[in-house]
């Protein structure tokens, strides 16, 4: 939605504050950027009511925003807002509140005893090992590989491997390093063999040649793009799609099926739960949990090994 004015003071400022709290929290720039968002579209509705304080917001005020939402055009897509993009709204007007209700801003949290529907997420999409095989078989370059080492060997979020330094990874040891993951949760994720070995090819054979402009960053950034600057999202969704079609799997996979799919098939190699977690970087187990939940016939004729 195109930016919603605001003509109170105190609400600008408290949308400029939520998005430095996030930042501070660790949330990542999409986070800290749609999450304010939400928070102004909500402050504007208020305003639209004459509503002007936090104090003065009450249950039933939020109510009334969730079945707003429900019935909310999709400006970008068309159609309504997903249910997932509704949970999004409420989830930011969630940690605002909270925090407001820490900060001793309000004494009580309009949203806390409200219960909305849950939005029931379709079962996730996961590459099978054949699948996988075809990504590195379609591999033209050590660079390529290593992409497929970051995000599905190792499991990364494509924000981690945007921060993805140098430093960060040992070959000797096979380990690498999250240094600030979601939440800003440090992680040590180990490498197999292979894996290693790609990194490490990549690393002394290849990377030099994308070395263009020696900035700070790009000296210290392990995945280098054409430019010769550190690897952004954007890049590495962009090399991902075209080995897709290298490989002639659905262009409808993106770097995030790679950790779903890491995570899918080490489970069925035998890993535990909490072996998973630790690997994906999860907070809690109820995260991982929805990896046991992939149709046991679909996962029954899939083999884990090495490729």
């Amino acid at each position: 939605m195109k930016r919603l004015p605001l003509h109170t003071s105190t609400y600008q400022n408290y949308v400029r504050e939520f998005s430095r709290h996030l930042q501070r929290l660790g949330y990542n720039q999409p986070s800290w950027e749609s999450q304010p968002a939400s928070l102004r579209e909500f402050l504007h509705q208020m305003e639209q009511q004459g509503i002007t304080q936090l104090e003065s917001i009450t249950p039933k005020h939020i109510q009334e925003h969730y079945h707003y939402l429900l019935e909310r055009p999709n400006q970008q897509r068309g159609g309504l807002l997903s249910g997932s993009t509704v949970e999004g709204h409420l989830y930011a007007l969630k940690l605002f509140f909270k925090w407001q209700e820490t900060l001793g801003t309000i004494i009580s949290n309009p949203i806390s005893g409200l219960i909305f529907p849950r939005h029931t997420q379709p079962e996730r999409a996961i590459l099978t090992i054949e699948q996988i095989n075809q990504l590195y078989a379609a591999c033209g370059s050590l660079r390529d590989r290593a992409l497929l080492g970051i995000f599905y060997g190792c499991g990364l979020r494509r924000s981690e491997g945007e921060q993805l330094n140098i430093a960060d990874v040992q070959f000797r040891n096979q380990l690498l390093y999250v240094r600030q993951g979601k939440g800003k949760k440090r992680r040590v994720v180990p490498m197999g063999k292979q894996v290693a070995q790609d990194l490490q090819e990549y690393f002394y054979q290849e990377r030099s040649q994308y070395l263009q402009k020696q900035t700070e960053d790009s000296q210290q950034a392990f995945m280098l793009n054409y430019y010769g600057q550190r690897m952004r999202g954007q890049d590495y969704s962009r090399k991902f799609k075209l080995l897709l079609q290298k490989a002639e799997l659905p262009s409808s996979y993106s770097l995030h099926h790679l950790r779903h799919s890491i995570a899918t098939h080490l489970l069925e190699g035998g890993l535990s739960l909490e072996q998973v977690r630790d690997f994906l970087g999860h907070n809690c187990l109820e995260s991982t949990q929805i990896y046991t939940r992939i149709s046991q016939k679909y996962l029954a004729s899939q083999t884990y090994g090495n490729r």
